[in-house]
């Protein structure tokens, strides 16, 4: 068994050499400007020149068991004092420290309301399995493997986007030129059906309804964040089956665009397939296409850069930003004929099931890499 040190014993702390530079203050140049959670800048000078993990101290992922609370950093570099710097011992890999507070659990020694903070003198008490150096170059290697691979799982599924984007400009042109001259239509010219939880009845009688529960039920309700987080069985609301055949107008059953209302208004996803019953939650649009259009060229038409801008356009709110279905009709859509949408939804399915695979095994990398973490790490 491992023994376990302090981290105050196996890294020279380097707190002391930070420097904050504000960004009105900062030159900018070639160099990375850490703060807690990556880079935040690049500037024209460096403090710090060396292998070395950084640590948020404040304004962390704390609690996250997605994003990391440390990450590796290497060669010369400015850090602010939101991020502390650990350089390894000889005791210890560089590698092998960041691996192992990675994901620390620091829910019991961060401290602050609104902004936790890691303060240095709790950080230093932190305990580290220590295992021989050939161990720890063992555990590394390991890790670096499973990472290696999410990584390039990840490039591939970034080239496969690309590729996407690629062909629809090479099969319909930039739609702010519209070189082929399609058709110009107005986006109420292709919905089916445009509607949302509102659309059920007037405010009151929606939230006399409306009764969200943790537990399972009949149906599920789906909001913004299952989709900004693709999770549709963890973190997720349901409701029962009367409340289910109430909201009848805003019932969704795979293959709508799903608007954001308000907040990251405009933002939208294509609704997958659940095979069960699905309500549509609070603050969505959701559009139905007629036969005028196909999905894959909408959704891809409405995420080209002239797209977004269009739906920008139909943003109100200074601070609090939404869209409303009035103004979503309104959008100039670039219509080609349906033959041509056809061979470029069946090019998008053919790269569908590319991104499947790739995602089939960054899945198993992630459950790995997971257990791995559980194992040495505890």
């Amino acid at each position: 068994m491992a023994k376990i040190a302090f981290l105050e014993d196996v890294c020279d702390i380097l707190d002391s050499q930070r420097v904050p530079v504000t960004a009105k203050d900062r030159t900018k140049g070639i160099y990375p400007y850490y703060g807690a959670n990556g880079i935040q800048d690049y500037v024209d000078d460096y403090i710090f020149d060396d292998e070395l993990v950084l640590l948020a101290e404040d304004g962390g992922n704390f609690g996250s068991k997605d994003r990391p609370i440390a990450y590796r950093v290497s060669g010369k570099c400015w850090v602010n004092n939101h991020a502390h710097v650990l350089k390894a011992k000889d005791c210890i890999d560089v590698d092998y420290l960041c691996y192992s507070i990675m994901f620390y659990d620091v829910s019991s020694m961060v401290n602050g309301a609104t902004r936790q903070k890691l303060n240095q003198a709790t950080m230093r008490k932190m305990l580290i399995p220590l295992p021989s150096i050939e161990r720890q170059l063992e555990i590394v290697a390991n890790l670096d493997k499973a990472t290696h691979t999410i990584d390039l799982c990840n490039a591939i599924l970034e080239k496969l986007d690309l590729l996407v984007k690629s062909r629809f400009v090479e099969m319909f042109g930039e739609p702010s030129a519209n070189p082929n001259k399609f058709a110009i239509v107005p986006f109420e010219n292709v919905v089916q059906y445009m509607g949302d939880i509102g659309s059920n009845g007037a405010n009151k009688v929606v939230v006399e309804h409306l009764n969200m529960k943790d537990e399972e039920d009949y149906a599920l309700m789906v909001r913004f964040l299952n989709f900004t987080k693709n999770d549709f069985s963890q973190d997720v609301k349901y409701i029962s089956k009367e409340s289910y055949d109430f909201f009848k107008k805003s019932q969704i059953f795979g293959g709508e665009l799903v608007f954001c209302k308000i907040g990251s208004a405009g933002l939208n996803y294509v609704m997958p397939y659940l095979n069960r019953p699905v309500s549509l939650g609070l603050n969505q649009i959701m559009v139905r296409i007629n036969d005028k259009i196909l999905m894959p060229y909408l959704y891809q038409y409405l995420h080209t850069e002239y797209g977004e801008l269009l739906i920008s356009g139909c943003i109100n709110g200074a601070v609090t930003k939404s869209i409303t279905k009035t103004e979503l009709k309104k959008i100039p859509l670039m219509l080609p004929p349906i033959n041509l949408q056809q061979q470029f939804a069946a090019f998008v399915e053919q790269t569908d099931k590319s991104k499947l695979a790739v995602k089939q095994v960054l899945e198993k990398a992630e459950t790995l890499k997971k257990a791995l973490m559980q194992e040495y790490f505890g």
